[in-house]
């Protein structure tokens, strides 16, 4: 069955009180079921559960401190969820609620686990409503509203296509609420077509994400192949429009160049742990020839790291080239940098030729 990935922003889920907004909610879960209906398959990635929280504990307004956060969070996820539940069971749909955190995205057994589970859930034909596990994760803002969350899982899914709804028709030329005369993007063809426009921070007052976080999670989906559409969520029609191709809110193609989920994974959720600082003949050879890194060509590492983690990769007095998996935990690396490989194996027998392996390699 095709799939589709459909969030929802915390201002098209609840008002700035934090007030739910239920109409608006009510008619995008009946748009899903249309499309579930219509033999599509649907994912819900939802924000709102702290602006649940702070209105359900009538706070004056979001809190600042991640603690405050973390306890709003855990009020209003279960309120929210059932939201969702009772919504879409008038719609006949059977639902599940999955909790993620940055770590189970980063972490490559978890990423994996978390695919097994969302792909079992949707042969069984079960809706997950999906939120990022904000009682237990250390950074507020790690999925950016939940727009790489989605992004994420558009990817873990193989969706066909990967909606994100705002409190905005779409990607503008500028920030329509600053420059009166911005115009609407009608469709993004490609990475070059960004470069000029102003992509802003703003956030509403119970969101996290803005304008510059959807766009980094289009860019994400559409190296893997999957078309996305920043749109409304206020717009009647929204969802099946979008899944039907029709002209609504920004649409952002596919890249003829695709990347596995893995390079994907390695790009946007691996954190790095490292930099490694390469000359130029390595720099060149990382670009343009996509080989391996060894250690002659290093010339500085900085930070602490094990084998097995990322690492970001630059040039010595240029910018950076790509990030890695590392061979070789910074202490090693540091003593065998610089050397050719044979000086290598005779100071490490046991060490492998790449400090960086061109299968776990992705450019910048």
């Amino acid at each position: 069955m095709p799939v589709a990935v459909v969030k929802l922003g915390s201002s098209v889920v609840a008002r700035e009180s934090g007030e739910l907004r239920l109409s608006v909610v009510a008619r995008l879960c009946e748009e899903v079921g249309e499309l579930h209906r219509g033999g599509v398959d649907v994912v819900i990635v939802t924000s709102g559960a702290i602006a649940r929280g702070v209105r359900l504990l009538a706070l004056p307004v979001r809190p600042s401190e991640i603690a405050e956060l973390q306890a709003a969070s855990a009020v209003g996820q279960g309120r929210l969820y059932r939201n969702y539940d009772e919504l879409l069971r008038e719609q006949g749909l059977q639902t599940a609620q999955v909790l993620l955190t940055f770590f189970d995205v980063s972490a490559r057994t978890h990423y994996l686990n978390a695919r097994r589970t969302l792909q079992t859930l949707l042969g069984w034909r079960i809706v997950p409503v999906v939120n990022e596990n904000d009682t237990t994760t250390t950074d507020e803002i790690s999925f950016g509203d939940n727009d790489f969350l989605a992004a994420q899982i558009a990817v873990l899914v193989g969706a066909q296509l990967l909606v994100l709804l705002t409190d905005t028709s779409g990607l503008y030329t500028a920030n329509p609420a600053l420059v009166p005369d911005a115009k609407l993007v009608e469709e993004i063809a490609g990475p070059a077509q960004l470069d000029g426009l102003e992509i802003g921070h703003e956030v509403s007052p119970l969101g996290s994400g803005g304008m510059r976080s959807k766009v980094v999670a289009a860019e994400m989906a559409t190296a893997a192949g999957i078309p996305t559409v920043i749109a409304s969520g206020f717009e009647p029609g929204v969802l099946p429009r979008s899944w039907a191709g029709d002209r609504v809110g920004t649409r952002f193609a596919p890249q003829a160049v695709r990347h596995s989920s893995f390079k994907l994974w390695l790009k946007y959720a691996k954190p790095s742990q490292g930099i490694l600082t390469v000359d130029a003949g390595a720099a060149r050879a990382l670009r343009e020839g996509g080989t391996s890194l060894l250690p002659v060509g290093i010339v500085d590492v900085a930070g602490e790291f094990d084998a097995g983690d990322a690492v970001d990769v630059r040039e010595a007095g240029g910018g950076g080239i790509g990030k890695g998996i590392c061979n070789y935990a910074a202490g090693e690396l540091r003593s065998v940098m610089g050397m050719q490989s044979g000086q290598v194996r005779q100071l490490m027998p046991r060490a492998t030729e790449e400090a960086v392996h061109r299968d776990y390699f992705v450019l910048a």
